[in-house]
């Protein structure tokens, strides 16, 4: 009993450790995905369910970004938490285009009419979202529309 006690103190104590780390270093964090997690699940992201990726042209050097996002559908558009915050590459280049192409499961979709939602409450997501949104601190999220051509 002592040693199962111990063992949910440590994975309790790691758990806790990994979310004070995304909380405090979003930006290199950030930067990690950027470079190494980003292009490996750019090769599936598009294929899951509730993943997408964000493409997007860079307002300064015209390059072509692709980024994987959790998706979540709304009957007025998508909605993308911003786990890294407002800051990040893609959001602001989105912001700037006012348009980007969401890439998922054989499908493209473009987008329009950006805004960036502040809601500490996180209530246009599901309860676990929530939780897991809540815990890293993430109290931005990215609203679009889908043009209907």
């Amino acid at each position: 009993m002592l040693v199962i006690g111990a063992l949910l103190c440590a994975v309790f104590g790691v758990a806790l450790a990994l979310v004070l780390l995304v909380r405090s270093c979003k930006r290199s964090m950030a930067a990690f995905h950027r470079a190494i997690t980003n292009p490996i699940a750019s090769r599936f992201a598009a294929r899951l369910p509730g993943f997408a990726i964000v493409v997007n042209v860079g307002r300064k050097s015209g390059r072509l970004y692709r980024t994987p996002v959790n998706v979540f559908w709304r009957p007025d558009g998508v909605l993308i938490a911003l786990t890294y915050g407002r800051e990040s590459g893609w959001v602001t280049n989105v912001l700037a285009a006012g348009r980007c192409e969401l890439q998922t499961r054989c499908a493209s979709y473009q987008l329009f009419l950006p805004v960036i939602v502040h809601d500490p409450s996180r209530r246009r997501f599901p309860a676990l979202v929530r939780a897991v949104l809540g815990l890293i601190d993430a109290n931005d999220y990215i609203q679009l529309q889908i043009r209907q051509d």
